[in-house]
Parts: structure tokens; sequence; C-alpha cells
């Protein structure tokens, strides 16, 4: 996606939203380095200055994150996003945990009645994805890997609101799994009960799974 020439009339709030545009198409990727501000300038046919005030727009809503001496990154895709960002940086874990119980329980119930033969392959290719991150001891890789299974299971919901809030809530969903991953000891929880009520679009066994599978993660958090 390029950028065009902005207009004279309401510069700033023409930039902010093509930057903004930038962030939530994707072109700028979650926690990636954005184009230095006199790049900006030149492609958006403006000046430092106006390109500066919307960058800083977007810091104070929370989609970019200014470092001292490196650069702009993408912290967020939205402003929901980014409020929910600050949010969860003040609440406890266990909090946390009891609202990714939650979206978790229903997305496996909903995935299990509107779940697709691709979203099938999706889920399995993501189980087994996290299955050998666990296998090779890569606690990093294990998380993202856990992270996509949760993913591939809410796009399953084909539900477009929860699907948003498990993308807003993802930040929050992996300083949450490297929790628990550390309370739990090194035990692996399996998520193939999951995978396969879905799969037999079995809604009560989902949720069963689903549930299990939080409960004991809470159980393991309130003992650690």
């Amino acid at each position: 996606m390029s950028l065009r020439t902005a207009q004279r009339a309401s510069l700033v709030d023409q930039v902010i939203d093509q930057l903004k545009e930038q962030i939530t198409s994707g072109s700028w990727p979650m926690n990636g380095k954005i184009p230095t501000e006199t790049v900006l300038a030149e492609q958006l046919g403006v000046g430092r200055n106006t390109v500066r005030e919307a960058v800083r727009a977007l810091t104070h809503a929370g989609l970019l994150e200014c470092r001292q001496g490196d650069g702009t990154y993408v912290r967020a895709t939205s402003e929901l996003s980014g409020a929910m960002l600050r949010r969860l940086r003040q609440a406890e874990q266990l909090e946390i945990l009891e609202v990714r119980r939650a979206l978790e329980v229903e997305s496996a119930r909903l995935a299990a009645t509107r779940r697709t033969d691709d979203d099938i392959k999706r889920i399995e290719a993501a189980l087994a994805e996290r299955d050998r991150a666990w296998e090779l001891d890569d606690p990093d890789f294990f998380v993202e890997a856990d992270l996509a299974f949760h993913m591939a299971v809410a796009h399953a919901t084909h539900n477009l609101v929860l699907i948003d809030l498990f993308e807003d809530f993802s930040a929050a969903l992996r300083a949450s799994i490297t929790a628990a991953g550390t309370s739990l000891n090194s035990s692996y929880i399996p998520h193939d009960a999951i995978a396969r009520a879905i799969a037999a679009g079995d809604a009560a066994a989902a949720e069963r799974a689903g549930h299990a599978c939080m409960e004991h993660i809470l159980i393991a958090l309130t003992e650690a």
C-alpha cells in the first residue's frame, strides 16, 4: 500500500488517517519500525512538523511507540488495542487469565458450531506447530505457537467482534501464556481435546475442553 500526497486542508488529520491505514492494513506490521520522519514527510508531501504532530497523536492513542535514539514502532493495531494495552499493564495476572478464560471457552464453543474445513486444517496445523515448539524446548517459540492456536480457534468462530477482541488482547495473552508457562513448572497442557471437539462439531465438548485447559492454568497460578 503506497502513501498519497496529502491535500492542504486538515493536513495533520489527513496524515493521521494515512498513517493509521498503514497500521490497520498490516503494511506496517505489529512491533515493526515505521519509516523515519524525513521519509514520511517526503512521501506525504508535507512538512516534518506535520508528520511529527501526527505521530505524536498516534503515540498518545497507543498505536505507536517512540523509542529514544531508535525510532518509532507499531505497538497496537487500533485505538481499542492501545487503550487495552495501557489498561492491562495495571492488571493482575489472575484478572487477565479470568478474561482469557471467558474469551477462549466461548471461542471454542462457537468454533465447534461454525468451523469450516479450512478452519479445521488451520487449527490442526497450529496444534502441530504448538507441539513441535514444546518438543524443541523453545519458550519464545512456544508462546507464539500457543497464541497462534488460540487465534486459529477464534477465527473459526467467524464472529468479527470476537476476533477483533482476540487480536487486541493478543499482547496480554502473550504475557499470560508466558507467565502460565513459568508457573506450571514446565507442565504441558494438551490442547488436542479442544481441536478434536471443534473438528467433530461438538460444542459442549469444546466448551468443556477449553474450560478444563484454563482451569488447569488458573489453579497452577493460584498455587504458585
